[in-house]
């Protein structure tokens, strides 16, 4: 057995996405399994080098996670032939430029959702990676979440019948940052600054329909800036320009129907922080971040509206929790665990800077469908 080294530049994990979920409890937990297993018995060690601006920030987390390589120099990380890999989890205003940049580098590129704030910029970089014929992928982590894999496997083992639709419910209390401090960063509320709920959450929504419920024909999307004030990371009063809520239907062309919520003002009293309610014609599905639940025809109850009675059934007993039969690997990390393989033994990965346009396409029609209040059809992508 022999140590295999694969050299990546992370840039923007100084961030708490890019810290928590690609360094720590990715490339770090591969680190501490002692690399990743290779079909011929090597180990594939990931040698991360840690890209910021602020040195003293990059310099404080390389030590604190015992990582020897850091930098505030990107232009000469891209210059080491030696670190073929390009990670971005930084701002997604500045992320086609570096992605850019490192395709011109040479380098292969992995980077957070959205890839870009325009589908323009976004397909550009797409076909710039393509053409270049350097490996690329995007972050769709939900389709790895243990809750979603146990959901996907009773659509596709036949257990609900036909989906006839699907209610999304994300969303939790972010707190204004006044009187208790904001548990999301302040940028995110500023739409100068590439915030709002829309660009961050309608690209996740598509890929998750697309990958388990079907292909999207149009979407009608409201959005809504509930909190019009907010205090920042020093206490500072700013405005929100960035939309913090947004409620949308989508048609799909099998028929089905997906209702979302996606909002940072509301409070939790459903199983998780975010549900997928799945209805189909022999059964129904609930399923959160880890658990699964479903519900069959014919463990279906039968309830009959009388409002003048207090209701006597409880409806959440009547539901079969899909039990853990493996062991679930980090979302994050299975998806790096991928593109890794990808890059090394060029097997096969999907989920391409191309298949991320989409989602910069569904939140960019999801923007149009309310500044124009109506159905958009969502066209197919041109290559």
């Amino acid at each position: 057995m022999m140590e295999r080294r694969i050299g990546i530049i992370m840039h923007g994990v100084t961030g708490r996405m890019g810290m928590n979920q690609h360094l720590i409890r990715s490339i770090l937990e591969i680190r501490a399994e002692k690399g990743m297993p290779l079909p011929n018995g090597d180990r594939l060690m990931p040698d991360p080098i840690l890209v910021g601006r602020n040195a003293a920030k990059v310099e404080h987390l390389a030590k604190e996670h015992g990582i020897e390589r850091w930098t505030d120099n990107l232009d000469e990380a891209l210059a080491n032939p030696d670190d073929t890999i390009f990670f971005d989890a930084g701002s997604t205003q500045m992320r086609a430029e570096l992605l850019k940049k490192a395709i011109a580098a040479g380098k292969h590129v992995y980077c957070e959702k959205p890839i870009a704030e325009d589908l323009d910029i976004a397909l550009d970089l797409a076909r710039t990676a393509e053409a270049a014929g350097v490996k690329n992928g995007a972050v769709q982590d939900k389709l790895w979440l243990p809750g979603l894999l146990k959901l996907k496997q009773a659509i596709d083992n036949g257990a609900l019948g036909r989906i006839l639709d699907v209610r999304i419910d994300f969303g939790y209390w972010v707190f204004e940052g006044d009187w208790t401090p904001a548990q999301r960063p302040s940028w995110n509320y500023r739409k100068e600054d590439g915030g709002g709920v829309i660009l961050d959450m309608m690209c996740h929504w598509r890929y998750v329909i697309d990958n388990l419920f079907g292909d999207v024909s149009s979407v009608v999307c409201r959005g809504a800036i509930h909190i019009p004030e907010r205090w920042d990371e020093n206490g500072e009063r700013y405005d929100a320009t960035a939309d913090d809520a947004a409620y949308a239907i989508v048609e799909l062309k099998n028929g089905a129907i997906v209702q979302i919520a996606s909002s940072w003002c509301t409070r939790v009293r459903r199983d998780d922080l975010v549900t997928f309610h799945v209805n189909g014609t022999l059964g129904s599905a609930v399923a959160g971040l880890t658990d699964c639940r479903i519900q069959t025809r014919e463990a279906t109850p039968k309830p009959i509206w009388n409002p003048d009675e207090k209701q006597a059934m409880d409806f959440f007993d009547d539901w079969q929790m899909i039990p853990d039969r493996e062991a679930f690997n980090n979302a994050f990390k299975a998806q790096w665990e991928l593109f890794l393989k990808h890059v090394v033994l060029d097997t096969p990965f999907r989920w391409t800077l191309l298949e991320a346009c989409k989602g910069v396409q569904f939140a960019e029609l999801a923007l149009k469908s309310w500044d124009e209040k109506r159905f958009v059809d969502v066209p197919a992508l041109e290559k």
